[in-house]
């Protein structure tokens, strides 16, 4: 079994999980206006890292000293160290030892170093898998870690991977983070798919316009473990499915094919009223929402409460499967399915039970689901079972 040892979020909403679960379970948003964006010409509604206050606490962490490199960190890679750090500690593991695996996730990495305009770091730091062995050896972990990119679906991916590492026992634990910061290269990517909307994002509402693009650092630390009895934080990652349907490069297949596999695939051996809540993708696209709709109806799922975090943090990319994962255990850990915030109920609502509010709940599971470009899809299925011992066990 993979318990979940530790976590740590970095995102508009705060510098810590706790931080922004608070914030999300009273309705807040970390979604603005930005007038200046980035050198675009437009104003931009976006969930962005306070920069001053990622430098700040990075100069002020004791992880950032031990080992700095000595080209100097994007805000990128600071938000990811700090995250692990935060994380490691939570979870009382010692990440330089050779039985911690880091899996890194993101979509673009440091993209922004392209321009050369930009480029304050060295050249390597725009290669993902450079990103990803800088934090490792941060932490002085002895081991190659794992990059891990697929579209959006790549934090639910990144752990998946944490996950066949520590069932095959070559290690005892794994370091999953996500992160993605924004940048021109990335906002016009969006724009020029018309899948930006000008105002705060409405996930499965009749009157969404598109999807706001966010920022986030977040990290799970997992261990292995022989049994529930010994799962820490009360979290369990128990399976997970990716399917793939290649519907099209960029819009999703309208019968919710890979989508509605992938929840199949978990719900061998559950039942569906057994089944919390289902976190979705939720981008408040017309076409993502319709499917996701649509695989949740075909898996019989239709009565679950369904919610989406995209209004609160925006579309986080690489670190959304991450982040909301986070959020989601969470929030099954204290029963409750959160809103969804920007959804309203109205005359022409969505096939299934989208959360308008925060509602109690006393059952064991929860999905988190995610789609993304190029026909992929993935469903991760979490449950929530005692607490117990905070040790990571080497195989």
């Amino acid at each position: 079994m993979i318990a979940w040892a530790g976590d740590s979020i970095i995102s508009s909403l705060g510098f810590t999980t706790e931080e922004c679960y608070r914030s999300v379970a009273s309705g807040q948003s970390g979604i603005r206006l930005y007038s200046s964006f980035m050198g675009l010409p437009e104003p931009q509604m976006a969930s962005l890292i306070d920069r001053e206050r990622l430098a700040d606490s990075f100069a002020a962490d004791s992880f950032a000293a031990v080992n700095p490199c000595s080209g100097g960190y994007t805000a990128l890679e600071k938000a990811a160290i700090l995250s692990v750090g935060s994380a490691a500690a939570a979870a009382q593991v010692d990440l330089s030892d050779p039985d911690v695996l880091f899996v890194f996730s993101s979509t673009k990495g440091n993209v922004h170093l392209l321009d050369e305009g930009e480029r304050q770091a060295g050249r390597d730091h725009i290669y993902l898998w450079y990103v990803a062995r800088l934090i490792a050896e941060h932490f002085k972990n002895p081991n190659e870690p794992v990059a891990v990119s697929n579209a959006c679906i790549s934090g639910a991916c990144a752990q998946l991977v944490a996950m066949r590492e520590l069932e095959s026992g070559q290690y005892g634990c794994a370091v999953v983070v996500g992160v993605e910061m924004l940048s021109k290269f990335i906002v016009s990517g969006f724009q020029s798919l018309k899948a930006l909307s000008p105002e705060p994002c409405r996930p499965f509402d009749a009157a969404r316009a598109g999807l706001n693009l966010g920022e986030a650092a977040a990290t799970i630390v997992y261990r292995r473990v022989d049994s529930e009895d010994e799962v820490s934080s009360g979290i369990a990652l128990q399976q997970g499915a990716i399917r793939n349907d290649a519907n099209h490069i960029s819009g999703p297949s309208r019968t919710g094919e890979g989508s509605f596999r992938a929840l199949q695939a978990l719900l061998r051996g559950v039942a569906p009223g057994d089944v919390a809540f289902i976190n979705a993708h939720g981008t408040a696209t017309a076409y993502n929402d319709d499917m996701e709709a649509t695989a949740i109806t075909r898996a019989g799922l239709q009565a679950t409460p369904v919610n989406s975090l995209k209004g609160y943090f925006g579309h986080t990319l690489g670190a959304a499967g991450v982040l909301e994962s986070i959020i989601s255990a969470r929030a099954l850990a204290n029963g409750t399915a959160l809103a969804t915030h920007g959804f309203k109920r109205g005359e022409k609502e969505p096939p299934v039970n989208v959360t308008d509010k925060n509602t109690h709940t006393e059952k064991a599971y929860c999905i988190k689901m995610l789609s993304g470009f190029g026909g992929c899809n993935a469903a991760l299925l979490f449950k929530y079972v005692k607490e117990k011992s905070n040790t990571c066990r080497k195989p």
